[in-house]
């Protein structure tokens, strides 16, 4: 904690550029052409040709959720994410023992971690498009839970974090903070970091000198421990998305009671990245918890256009007739068993391998990058 206290007071002396601080650029001024020799701007009529799109922008929602337990609470879950078209969904106080994964009617997979049925668990949730390129999983104690993912050209890594709570004793607090800590210090700066949580602290209204971590838009006053998520954030260049987007109260309140409101599930990226989503919110009334609101954050992102969507429809569809006719002979009982195979590798974290690393453990996602190794 100290440590992190110490990065929090360099990096606020001024020009300081200690762990992640960004340089000042100066930038040069440029004069603008008098004539414009493009054709860009002019209607088609004049002679302008319309290009073909090779790259579109595509969206993925992110979403944070404490559902006091997910026993009982799966299906209701994997349809409020099917309702809300969440793709990665973080759970916290799941209540799940075990390190282990396993899938949802061949749409979701689930992976979780935890130690004792009463309290804790982690877990995250993600949809049929994405769950394939899940390439590593990390789970530290019962509090945390990382995936890394492919996202086009991006690596992504995804962590749903629980907090201990106020009243907990402070080696409790100080081992979670120092794992949060260890893991974002082996994470490579070029990847991008999502952190949903419910840390179960205030960080209040207030910006002060924290500007990088905290832009000003939060329910509350800030506690103690709401500081912590602050020297947190601004140790290791994170903003918490939270308090950018200017919303009503009630599309700010993650817990609401009949006595107590207030906001303690946070997103957190890196700052570099916090251009990339468009929208934070609470969305109230899906009555899975009775006190717990999901919360959900959206990212936009580039991907190459694929034009042979309806041709890999097709083929499933004729190997399905195929598959059907073999049925009740020897070549349809070795597909049977080769099914029944799949189906058992799916409980498993990683269904293959399908990048590789270099010396420093990043992920290369590139034809280039994967040659030059």
């Amino acid at each position: 904690m100290d440590q992190r206290r110490n990065c929090v007071t360099v990096r606020l002396l001024l020009g300081s550029d200690v762990l992640y601080g960004s340089s000042t650029v100066r930038s040069e001024q440029h004069c603008c052409p008098n004539v414009v020799l493009n054709e860009q701007g002019l209607p088609y009529s004049y002679g302008r040709r319309q290009l073909k799109k090779l790259v579109y922008e595509s969206k993925i929602r992110f979403s944070t959720w404490n559902v006091r337990t997910l026993y009982g609470k799966s299906r209701e879950v994997v349809e409020v994410m099917g309702k809300r078209k969440i793709n990665i969904l973080c759970l916290q106080e799941t209540k799940y023992v075990g390190k282990k994964a396993f899938e949802f009617t061949n749409r979701f997979k689930l992976w979780y971690t935890g130690k004792v049925g009463t309290r804790n668990g982690a877990v995250i949730i993600i949809d049929n498009e994405w769950k394939q390129n899940v390439v590593e999983v990390k789970r530290i104690e019962d509090r945390i839970i990382s995936l890394r993912i492919i996202v086009g050209r991006d690596t992504i890594n995804v962590i749903s974090v629980y907090a201990p709570q106020v009243e907990a004793e402070d080696r409790f607090k100080e081992k979670f903070w120092t794992d949060m800590e260890n893991l974002i210090q082996s994470t490579p700066t070029i990847e991008k970091i999502f952190i949903g949580n419910d840390l179960n602290e205030h960080v209040g209204k207030d910006v002060g000198q924290y500007a990088g971590a905290h832009s000003g838009m939060d329910f509350r006053v800030r506690n103690n421990e709401g500081q912590a998520i602050i020297d947190f954030s601004f140790a290791y260049n994170l903003k918490i998305v939270n308090t950018c987007f200017k919303k009503r109260n009630e599309h700010l309140i993650t817990y609401k009671s009949r006595i107590h409101r207030s906001q303690i599930d946070f997103f957190l990226v890196r700052n570099p990245d916090r251009k990339l989503y468009t929208n934070c919110k609470v969305i109230p009334g899906d009555g899975v918890t009775a006190q717990h609101r999901v919360l959900v954050l959206d990212e936009r992102y580039c991907v190459t256009k694929k034009e042979t969507r309806r041709a890999v429809g097709e083929t499933h569809t004729k190997a399905f007739e195929e598959f059907y006719k073999d049925l009740g002979t020897k070549v349809g009982e070795r597909k049977i068993y080769k099914i029944a195979k799949n189906k058992e590798r799916k409980t498993k974290d990683l269904d293959q391998v399908k990048c590789i690393k270099n010396e420093e453990g990043k992920v290369l996602v590139t034809k280039g990058d994967i040659k030059d190794r």
